[in-house]
């Protein structure tokens, strides 16, 4: 048994003071990945810190158009909440398509954030891993890589980032609002999740003594009528994505395409998303050929490892369908969007 210590502050500041001099303090809402983690034995946390009683679970508008989701907002009652629906049915499709009905009653939205690997060699602690243990060596690189990155790795570090939220989240240029003793800063979204290098055990570029305290979206009004999340995986539920594509695009009267997002999960450490290849589609009428063009320009230096080849078909071919049926309008729980 591992004692830790635990704290149930009523307000933000009282959570930031818990944690004001602690080694290796950890916040906990949901716990859908925290505790398994500590059972497993993969993580050790000294001292919790239950931040359940902040307010910190509304889901407002913003002056810019946008949303303001609370850190602690309830992965459910964001996919089904209305104005996430109208606004970013492709937020709510990819959280929908994400863990079990159970568990998205229970996880909150910065815990899906800050979401552990699910590397079979990192829950494994009789393996070697350089994400549990850093410069113990990756027993991935030459062990069971199906599940393995093909973007963005390192000699150090070859897992991808579990969350299927997060892909939506990247695609739509989200902005995450943090906050601790020395003031409140805003992370971009593409800066915020970190690829591996030589230190895969940092998965954010958040500071220890910081709160996540909610997820500002911006005005995407543009891209609610063509968007759609792919998810291809081992099986229908309650299954990590091999593949995933959150593609967005802004279609013109013209039937040109005026702008486009498009992030991958399931490839790399983090969501993966690379601006200059959406560039690809704009002005373009959509269709197979430039769908393609972009898939390419997504996946430019992409490498299997054995097992995970077939990764690389699967991913290109997967961009093409979801950019293909989000040029054809998006599916929300209510049906088709006008």
């Amino acid at each position: 048994m591992n004692p830790f210590a635990y704290d149930r502050p009523a307000d933000i500041d009282g959570a930031l003071q818990a944690i004001a001099g602690q080694t290796a303090p950890r916040f906990i809402a949901g716990g859908t990945n925290l505790l398994d983690l500590m059972k497993e034995g993969v993580q050790r946390a000294p001292h919790l810190v239950d931040i359940n009683r902040l307010p910190l679970d509304g889901i407002e508008e913003t002056p810019d158009g946008g949303l303001l989701l609370g850190a602690l907002a309830r992965n459910a009652d964001t996919a089904y909440h209305p104005l996430v629906e109208q606004r970013y049915p492709l937020l709510s499709a990819a959280i929908l398509a994400g863990a079990s009905p159970q568990l998205r009653n229970m996880a909150s939205n910065g815990g899906n954030l800050l979401q552990r690997t699910r590397c079979w060699y990192f829950y494994d602690v009789a393996t070697p891993c350089n994400k549990r243990t850093p410069g113990s060596g990756c027993s991935a690189i030459t062990g069971i890589t199906r599940q393995h990155a093909i973007l963005g790795t390192s000699e150090h570090c070859i897992a991808t980032h579990p969350s299927d939220m997060c892909v939506a989240l990247a695609a739509l240029e989200a902005v995450v609002h943090v906050q601790s003793v020395r003031g409140k800063r805003e992370i971009p979204f593409a800066g915020f999740h970190r690829l591996p290098g030589d230190r895969p055990d940092i998965d954010t570029t958040l500071a220890a003594d910081e709160l996540i305290t909610g997820i500002a979206l911006p005005d995407a009004q543009r891209f609610v009528r063509h968007s759609a999340y792919l998810k291809l995986r081992e099986r229908l539920s309650y299954a990590f994505a091999l593949v995933s594509v959150a593609a967005a695009l802004d279609i013109a009267e013209d039937g040109t395409i005026a702008g486009a997002r498009i992030a991958l999960g399931g490839v790399a450490h983090k969501p993966w998303r690379m601006p200059e290849a959406e560039q690809l589609l704009v002005g373009a009428q959509p269709g197979n050929g430039v769908f393609g063009q972009v898939a390419d320009a997504l996946l430019h230096g992409a490498i299997g490892r054995g097992a995970n080849d077939f990764k690389l078909p699967l991913a290109r071919n997967a961009i093409v369908r979801a950019l293909t049926v989000a040029s054809q309008g998006t599916v929300t729980n209510q049906g088709k969007a006008q």
